[in-house]
């Protein structure tokens, strides 16, 4: 099969077409939040859906058989949870596959996502949603579980982003270790954030070198992270866009950590990337003279040559930063939802949490061109055809 240009362009448009049914059930097709003119859709520019071509040119899997990914997968994701539990004292519990649209409890992203949505064979009137991620359900659960501070939980969580880019780093499902950890109140500080990402970055450097005595991988991750202030990397390169920021950092440094991601310049545009006003504190100055106490883990990815984001998190909004953001935001309709109550009622404790892309992970230490040869997901049948002539051989049925 011929894979040109022009088939890469329609596959733009296919994705974002097929993303509201890749995951339907037989017959139907997934009901979405708000209608989308696919006709005024943005197209990703047709070579970046897939890894770059130097990488192509050469590239060998780290692991042959398909079984023994599965095996190295495994041991990737459990060695790095044990750890993560150790480092910020997480206590493993049940996730949910749905939530009510009504509770408010699903993340917005960056607010304009469509969840896949479904009602029950009986209650046609409800309106269930699959999660983007678990955010606000996780704060929620510190309190259904009465955990104390000081300690957290960690969920296995799986969800579909039908709006995400598909490419070689993205896909239709998502899978992340979404963890949550009860704090105080003076532990809202930007020394406290700082402290947990090196707990967390810890367990990253800890599993790299497993991977390396188990899989001859060499291991390539800094002892130390770097923070970076998305504020005053914006100040000293105000001509590159924020992908371009944090690749220069992250070739740099090896690791870093951009502070402070979420809201606008005064000219109306993202300072960096965008967040939902109800889950990280994105407006608390910082000493630096930046705000926000959120941030992303960006690692230097030695084999696509590019940052290559590892972890969304932050210290969590408090009543009187939530009613800023959403009124900054225009969602100030968000407080009527149960769980917006719960929170602005002092119900919700002070929390620190994110979420780790357990593919992402993997796609990392394994040293994998695409996202898709470490999960099952969907693509193009014609990307998947041409990346076979690559030696890039995708898991699953993806291209079905």
């Amino acid at each position: 099969m011929i894979f040109n240009s022009k088939s890469l362009a329609i596959f733009g448009i296919i994705s974002a077409a097929a993303s509201a049914n890749a995951f339907a059930p037989r017959g139907g097709s997934v009901a979405t939040s708000s209608a989308v003119d696919m006709s005024t859709s943005e197209v990703a520019e047709p070579h970046s859906l897939l890894p770059p071509d130097e990488v192509l040119e050469s590239y060998s899997p780290s692991i042959g058989s398909k079984l023994e990914l599965e095996i190295a997968l495994t041991n990737i994701k459990t060695t790095f949870e044990q750890k993560l539990q150790k480092n910020v004292n997480l206590v493993r519990v049940s996730a949910p596959m749905f939530l009510s649209k009504t509770s408010g409890f699903n993340d917005n992203l960056n607010g304009v996502e469509r969840p896949a949505t479904f009602a029950p064979r009986d209650f046609q009137d409800v309106k269930l949603e699959v999660p983007f991620s678990l955010a606000k359900w996780k704060r929620w659960a510190l309190h259904y579980y009465d955990v104390p501070a000081g300690q957290g939980v960690v969920t296995d969580m799986r969800g579909l982003r039908c709006d995400d880019d598909v490419d070689f780093t993205h896909s239709l499902y998502v899978d992340q270790f979404d963890w949550e950890k009860h704090i105080a109140q003076e532990d809202r500080n930007e020394e406290y954030l700082e402290n947990t990402v090196k707990s967390i970055y810890s367990a990253l450097v800890e599993t790299e070198k497993m991977v390396e005595a188990e899989y001859g991988i060499k291991a390539v991750l800094p002892e130390e992270i770097t923070f970076i202030s998305s504020d005053e990397a914006l100040k000293a390169h105000p001509d590159l866009s924020p992908k371009e920021r944090e690749n220069l950092y992250c070739e740099k440094h090896g690791a870093v950590f951009f502070m402070g991601i979420g809201g606008n310049k005064e000219d109306g545009e993202l300072r960096h990337d965008g967040r939902a006003p109800d889950y990280d504190d994105w407006i608390t100055p910082r000493a630096c003279g930046g705000t926000g106490l959120n941030g992303d883990i960006l690692v230097w990815n030695p084999l696509l040559k590019q940052s290559f984001e590892i972890s969304s998190m932050g210290i969590r909004v408090n009543p009187e930063v939530m009613e800023k953001q959403l009124d900054l935001c225009g969602n100030n309709d968000r407080k009527e939802l149960i769980w917006h109550q719960m929170l602005l009622d002092g119900t919700l404790p002070q929390t620190i949490g994110g979420g780790i892309g357990q593919s992402r992970l993997c796609q990392f230490m394994l040293r994998c061109a695409h996202i898709g040869e470490v999960q099952h997901g969907w693509y193009n049948p014609e990307e998947v055809d041409f990346l076979k002539t690559k030696n890039v051989d995708l898991l699953g049925l993806g291209e079905f």
